[in-house]
């Protein structure tokens, strides 16, 4: 078992028999790890806000607040990064700190995959400033989460459109527009497509293997953050 799976497991397992504790030994047995291992998983999911404490004694343990924790949440990952982007938006507002604990709560109540992939496609998220105002057309963001090769149409900054093959490899995002990064079949390399001039668009049945790599991006590295879930 890894850790992230590990700690979604403590948790359920600290839900399963609230209010009774739980000790490191008893958890480490359970786990196969050791006690010191199971502290720092404990410390780590309190960082994160889950509200778990210790009771002292010899019957003591770790206790985890049922009522202050939710069940297993079906999101999708989609749904977690459309919410750290969500919050995103809140940073310097009184509610920022909040948002982001909020935000680590359902974390670490998904499911191991489901948290993943969400951070997979958060992986795909880069972001300028603010973050942006115009959308993105619907049919790029199912390929960008799926992994699938496009064929839009395309008007340049003069007005001129032209159907093209590209391979979505991820999101830019500024102040007011978003891109799509994606490489571009017709011209070759990674070219950023502003969303709001796409014109049209047709998922192909071809899977995207490139990966965006730092380099790929004309600007410089300080100016552009990737969007995180925590």
């Amino acid at each position: 078992m890894n850790r992230t799976d590990r700690l979604y497991a403590l948790v359920e397992e600290l839900r399963a028999v609230s209010p009774r504790p739980r000790s490191a030994r008893w958890l480490a047995a359970r786990f196969e790890v050791s006690s010191r291992t199971i502290e720092r998983d404990i410390g780590a999911l309190q960082q994160t806000g889950v509200p778990i404490w210790a009771e002292p004694g010899r019957t003591g343990g770790y206790v985890l607040d049922r009522a202050r924790t939710l069940p297993p949440v079906n999101l999708t990952a989609g749904e977690a990064v459309a919410m750290a982007l969500a919050l995103h938006r809140l940073r310097g507002t009184p509610f920022a700190a909040a948002a982001g604990s909020a935000l680590r709560k359902l974390v670490a109540v998904m499911p191991a995959a489901d948290v993943a992939e969400a951070h997979r496609l958060a992986g795909r998220v880069h972001l300028i400033g603010d973050g942006p105002v115009t959308p993105v057309p619907a049919p790029v963001a199912d390929a960008v989460a799926a992994r699938r090769v496009l064929r839009i149409r395309y008007a340049d900054r003069g007005g001129a459109d032209s159907s093209r093959d590209v391979e979505p490899l991820a999101y830019l995002g500024n102040s007011r527009h978003w891109y799509l990064l994606a490489w571009c079949r017709l011209r070759g390399g990674v070219r950023a497509f502003r969303a709001d001039r796409i014109l049209s668009v047709h998922s192909l049945t071809e899977t995207v293997t490139r990966e965006l790599r730092p380099d790929d991006l004309d600007i410089p590295h300080e100016r552009v953050r990737p969007l995180s879930l925590v």
